[in-house]
């Protein structure tokens, strides 16, 4: 930080925008007519997390409201009872009932159980990276693939074409 006298002279810049959070939490909208409580798990604007507050909302209004999305371990019973939920299962989001399932419903991957659910149905599980980035590195990996296919009919085209040449052993 620079002041006057100092005995080196140091140039400051201002360096404004870019970073604005860790990333560990996302302001979303509530839609109308929806009890949102502090401390249970919501899929708002894509994006699956534990309320921070809790937001009511009557019919025509909408409201924000924070979702902590960080990939740490969480504990919850927001859960299908009738589940097992063993150490290592795989748990998916159920939009339908608003509640974590080890069924695949809705193809939205919510995370892994660390700790088996207990006499009060409850469970600890590592929350997923969220779906909107993961479903973009599966599309774009999608779309190398499709790529890769395209070059490799065309070099092998390429091949075959050289060969009826003459120009190529077989």
């Amino acid at each position: 930080m620079s002041f006057e006298g100092q005995p080196v002279p140091t140039t400051t810049y201002d360096v404004g925008g870019g970073k604005i959070s860790d990333g560990k939490s996302v302001k979303v909208t509530v839609p109308e007519s929806t009890v949102v409580e502090a401390g249970n798990f919501y899929l708002l604007d894509g994006f699956l997390g534990c309320a921070v507050q809790s937001v009511t909302t009557e019919a025509g209004e909408t409201a924000e409201v924070t979702l902590n999305i960080e990939a740490a371990e969480y504990e919850t019973d927001q859960i299908d009872a009738v589940d097992a939920f063993d150490k290592g299962d795989k748990i998916y989001w159920d939009s339908t009932n608003n509640r974590f399932t080890t069924v695949p419903t809705d193809g939205f991957f919510a995370g892994v159980v660390t700790v088996a659910k207990d006499g009060n149905n409850v469970i600890w599980f590592v929350l997923a990276t969220q779906q909107a980035e993961l479903m973009q590195a599966a599309a774009q990996a999608d779309s190398n693939a499709a790529d890769l296919a395209a070059l490799t009919a065309d070099f092998n085209s390429l091949l075959a074409k050289l060969r009826a040449a003459g120009l190529m052993a077989q």
